[in-house]
């Protein structure tokens, strides 16, 4: 008997020390990968050269870092080193620092659009410390990819992946040169894919955890086979540093921007002349969808691509060419990927209904319009259960503001409309699903309106719609 337990616990002994050794077997090896992948990413550094000042300005001010919101910075800011000025008339170059790799062996790189944005001279720094002038063969802020070119032959190159079929979980490594520490590699996992940013309107971002830093942007993210599935590109932070949340572009995105500025030096997009908005719980209990799914449109452009094929205001897009609309943010992504002239396949909601449209797909314009508000004329002065009081169009405010229907709110008293944000100036075109085509109509919606029940409403304000929900007690 105390020979077995004597077994016994040896077993277990062995089984203790055993644990770490077998959990470190299942830790990736990245040292062969980072030896094969290593040569073919590069070091960035831009110039901007000095200009005149003029007379009498005062010292110049360290830029914003990026302008996006707050909390999504780009992790490369430009950072633009201002010195003393000896000469007291010119301001010094700026300069900055980030990385990038090649996808072809006779010297074209992928980068990002801010690294060298606004650059008068670009270097690109090899493995091998040799450096290289580099043009720029063209760029796309809206996805913020950069296409460089190089003379050279038989240079080293990285293998291109798909990203298409990353998972969530998988290990990925990163190399770069943060704070310009050249060729540093940094691991993690993809965290999720798909992900949306704030005014990133046309790339579903890659987020890891893996280290990243100010100069590792427009460095390669690898995956475990020593293939650029990414380009990193931006980071979550509330510090200017690394705080765990590193988003990338994918690569299939950045390799059809590449493929275009190669052929074009421009991006051409999809583009379907809507305004859209997400589907929270309450807009999709008024619309009878049983969880918030698809894009909802507000907005449809006079003669844009959606108008013409059939799209009207309050249509919920479930899907495109056979690919579900899960978020909002997912049109964007899938409409831009068409080329100008395809054909959209759209499944939309209307009215509780699935219906199907064909929809050729228009060119992305540089610019957008909005309308402006017109102004407000006799109101009308019955009572309603929303407290507001509303006024008719004039045919000069209906073209304006490019609606074929709709009243304006005069006033807003105590109560729901007050609740909801309404304001003087605001244009009703639809409510609880139906569009008003007369003061008379709306007061009888109005008046229809179920109680404890989500309700829509359609609402624009100078010249932006969206839709808004609200419940009216019994």
């Amino acid at each position: 008997m105390l020979k077995l337990k004597s077994a016994l616990s040896l077993g277990a002994l062995l089984l203790v020390l055993l644990q770490p050794i077998a959990a470190n077997a299942q830790l990736p090896d990245f040292t062969e990968l980072v030896e094969q992948a290593s040569p073919a990413v590069v070091n960035i550094s831009t110039t901007q050269k000095a200009t005149p000042r003029r007379a009498g300005a005062g010292p110049q001010q360290m830029p914003d870092l990026e302008g996006l919101p707050p909390m999504f910075r780009e992790f490369f800011e430009r950072m633009p080193q201002m010195q003393p000025q000896p000469d007291r008339g010119r301001q010094p170059e700026a300069q900055s620092l980030g990385s990038g790799f090649i996808i072809s062996a006779d010297g074209y790189i992928l980068t990002n659009n801010h690294v060298v944005a606004d650059a008068d001279e670009i270097m690109v720094r090899l493995s091998d410390r040799s450096e290289l002038e580099a043009k720029l063969i063209g760029a796309d802020p809206r996805t913020d990819v950069a296409l460089l070119k190089v003379e050279g032959k038989g240079l080293p190159t990285v293998k291109l992946g798909n990203s298409e079929d990353i998972k969530v979980g998988e290990w990925v490594l990163a190399i770069g040169s943060p704070f310009g520490f050249d060729h540093s590699a940094t691991s993690g996992i993809i965290s999720a894919k798909g992900r949306s940013l704030p005014n990133e309107n046309y790339v579903p971002f890659i987020q890891t955890d893996v280290a990243i830093n100010p100069g590792n942007s427009g460095g390669p993210l690898f995956n475990l086979d020593g293939e650029v599935i990414g380009i990193n590109s931006q980071i979550f932070t509330r510090s200017g540093g690394f705080m765990g949340l590193s988003f990338a572009i994918p690569i299939d995105v950045a390799m059809s921007v590449a493929d275009q500025l190669k052929a074009n030096g421009k991006v051409s997009r999809g583009w379907l002349g809507v305004l859209i908005q997400e589907v929270n719980k309450d807009l999709a209990e008024s619309f009878g969808l049983d969880k918030p799914a698809g894009a909802l449109i507000a907005q449809v452009l006079e003669n844009g691509p959606a108008a013409k094929g059939g799209v009207q205001v309050g249509d919920v897009i479930l899907q495109v060419n056979g690919q579900p609309v899960i978020m909002a943010s997912d049109l964007p992504h899938q409409i831009g990927a068409l080329k100008p002239g395809a054909t959209a396949k759209l499944q939309v909601l209307r009215g509780g209904d699935s219906q199907s449209l064909s929809v050729t797909v228009g060119t992305l314009p540089a610019e957008g319009e909005e309308a402006v508000a017109g102004n407000l004329s006799t109101p009308d002065k019955s009572d309603n259960r929303l407290g507001v009081s509303v006024v008719a169009l004039t045919a000069e405010q209906k073209k304006e503001l490019d609606v074929q229907a709709g009243v304006m709110v005069q006033s807003v008293a105590e109560g729901p409309a007050a609740m909801i944000g309404l304001r003087p100036g605001d244009v009703i075109t639809h409510l609880n699903n139906q569009p008003i085509m007369s003061i008379e109509q709306f007061q009888k919606v109005v008046k229809r309106l179920p109680a404890n029940r989500s309700v829509s409403m359609r609402v624009l304000r100078q010249g932006r719609a969206s839709f808004i929900t609200f419940k009216l007690a019994g």
